[in-house]
């Protein structure tokens, strides 16, 4: 009898431990099977080349990017300035770049569901409609002119990116090959709109200036006087030139780094982190599913004086351009704006369709009365600084930045913003790399996509 107990003892645990298995089993199943079905090495839906050779690839649109041809090999469009904008919103048939739908999304291009995984008897694979207008990629792509860096514009109200472009870039139908030291491709695979971060110099002052509005009752009755240079906790902050008298406005549109550095110091570096946590900038986003980088401010530390250079966007601030970009579709909205998304739908065989995934929304980055100052304020850095005749036809608000990295290069050069159109719901920001002036370099290119996007040009 205890032989028949110990047996069915025996018996009893192997069939709880065959549950347990089953159960992590099915559990990692609906968590990782996307990814399963999406290694390399699944001979169902990559060639013996690793290339996905299933599903198809469009803009907005309905331009075709990326498709399978006739010898099952993975092509793209006929125009190579249009594959070297998309590449890192499209990816490559080698799945170097990671943000590119071919490995990003490769999961809804193979048709894959949990129910019958990648098997459908309707046909391999599904076809993505992306966000992106390849147009406007391609657009901005020429008006960066072969300079590193970085160009983004979607809509705050939907979260739809309209343009995701990424310097340094190659033609994914003849990519290169970088042997070792050869430094023409550094950061190449890299999407520096949505993985890199950089100084963010003046734009920077936003968020300053966000702080400074609520902590500081009587700014807009103080009147500050530049000189071309102050000294902040022991530390000369210096101007480019001397901006004379002004009121905060003024301080704003000429981009003054004596008046923010002191407000910065003013603010103190508790209240100066608090405010670029809200903001966004120290967090990361999902872009349908993929995560952005995380901008820091590393004031650990930090000395009065160089608290005054982290106010005007220097010292150890380092900010993630998409993140930027939805902070600037805050300001727009009244204190939220959508989280962005690259896909706009999936297609399968039979033409049914499913839309690319619900809009999210962010936590209040700003105060809805704050945003409307700080958007009236970036309105007057258009009339006052920027030239609103490089805008036609368009209520946009907008901030210039010069990020100084040292080492004898030259600054990055950024410029960010948001229009107030009622049907033009579009934040922007374009970053260039050692680019120099904000306003002329960045500026210029932002006015080119921008043109592009409102008034068809």
């Amino acid at each position: 009898m205890k032989k028949i107990d110990r047996r069915a003892a025996v018996c009893f645990l192997l069939a709880m431990l065959l549950v347990v298995g089953l159960v992590l089993f099915t559990g990692r199943y609906f968590v990782y099977g996307r990814s399963w079905v999406s290694f390399a090495a699944n001979r169902h839906l990559y060639n013996t080349s690793g290339q996905l050779s299933v599903g198809r690839i469009f803009d907005r649109d309905g331009d075709m990017l990326s498709w399978v041809d006739e010898s099952g090999n993975r092509t793209f469009y006929a125009n190579e300035a249009v594959r070297k904008a998309t590449l890192h919103a499209v990816g490559d048939a080698e799945g170097k770049i990671g943000t590119g739908a071919l490995t990003a999304f490769a999961d809804k291009l193979s048709g894959y569901n949990v129910l019958t995984g990648a098997y459908t008897p309707l046909g391999s694979g599904q076809d993505i409609y992306l966000t992106l207008d390849a147009r406007l990629n391609y657009i901005a792509y020429q008006a960066l002119n072969g300079k590193k860096g970085a160009v983004g514009v979607y809509n705050y109200e939907t979260g739809e990116v309209l343009c995701m472009v990424s310097s340094p870039t190659y033609d994914p139908m003849s990519p290169p090959t970088i042997t070792e030291g050869d430094t023409t491709w550094d950061g190449v695979y890299l999407n520096h709109f949505l993985s890199g971060t950089f100084v963010p110099g003046s734009v920077f002052k936003l968020i300053t200036m966000n702080a400074a509005i609520e902590q500081l009752p009587d700014l807009f009755s103080r009147s500050f006087t530049c000189t071309g240079s102050t000294v902040v906790g022991g530390a000369t902050i210096t101007c480019p030139k001397a901006h004379g008298d002004m009121d905060i406005g003024g301080a704003l549109a000429n981009s003054c780094n004596c008046v923010f550095a002191q407000l910065s110091a003013e603010l103190g570096a508790d209240t100066l982190a608090q405010y670029a946590d809200q903001a966004g900038i120290t967090s990361s986003y999902q872009v349908s599913g993929i995560r952005t980088a995380t901008g820091s401010l590393g004031l650990s530390g930090a000395s009065e004086g160089s608290l005054g250079w982290a106010g005007v966007g220097q010292y150890n601030d380092l900010i993630n351009p998409c993140s930027f970009m939805v902070y600037m579709g805050a300001i727009a909205n009244g204190g939220k704006a959508a989280v962005p998304k690259l896909v706009l739908k999936t297609e399968n065989a039979l033409g049914f369709s499913l839309p690319g995934g619900i809009t999210q929304k962010t936590g209040t980055l700003i105060s809805e009365s704050t945003a409307r100052t700080l958007a009236d304020l970036m309105a007057r850095n258009v009339t006052e600084t920027y030239g609103a005749g490089r805008f036609p036809g368009m209520d946009i608000c907008a901030k210039s930045g010069t990020g100084e990295v040292g080492g004898n290069n030259a600054p990055h050069a950024w410029f960010t913003g948001f229009l107030r159109n009622e049907d033009a719901p579009y934040a922007f920001v374009v970053l260039v790399e050692n680019g120099g002036s904000g306003s002329d370099v960045a500026g210029t290119v932002a006015s080119k996509v921008l043109d592009a996007l409102v008034n068809g040009y």
